[in-house]
């Protein structure tokens, strides 16, 4: 069945864990990966895509290492998603282009592409705040 990738849970665990940290403080890879109780190595190389994608931001030098690039409820669970693994694709023709050798006779690939639109959207519509508000340790 359908089951995110670590990677992804490595990225939605380190933004949530940057969300709870006081505004402003710079943590490292080191300590949010013993915190969460992740591979630094594997953790590290998410930073660098939610760097890349403004979800998170470095701060260089001594004291260095990430924060939030912006506010919790300005990050959406489906900015993580793509920043850490791309679009989503579900089955193979949900790309734009299909190259699956049944897709003349298949019965079911509109199920599939609202499917993934749906989960999208769910993905989309839940910020960083409110996953924290209904869903994070009190």
């Amino acid at each position: 069945m359908l089951q995110v990738s670590r990677k992804f849970e490595y990225g939605l665990h380190a933004v949530t864990f940057l969300a709870l940290q006081e505004h402003g403080r710079v943590v490292t890879v080191k300590e949010m990966a013993e915190e969460i109780g992740f591979s630094q190595v594997f953790l590290a190389k998410a930073m660098q895509n939610l760097k890349k994608a403004g979800i998170a931001r470095s701060v260089q030098g001594v004291k260095g290492g990430y924060m939030l690039g912006r506010l919790p409820e300005k990050i959406t669970v489906a900015e993580i998603g793509i920043a850490i693994e791309g679009e989503p694709h579900l089955m193979r023709c949900s790309q734009q282009e299909c190259q699956c050798e049944i897709e003349a006779n298949c019965n079911h690939r509109g199920y599939m592409v609202n499917l993934q639109l749906r989960i999208h959207e769910l993905l989309e519509e839940t910020n960083i705040a409110m996953l924290l508000e209904r869903f994070g340790k009190p």
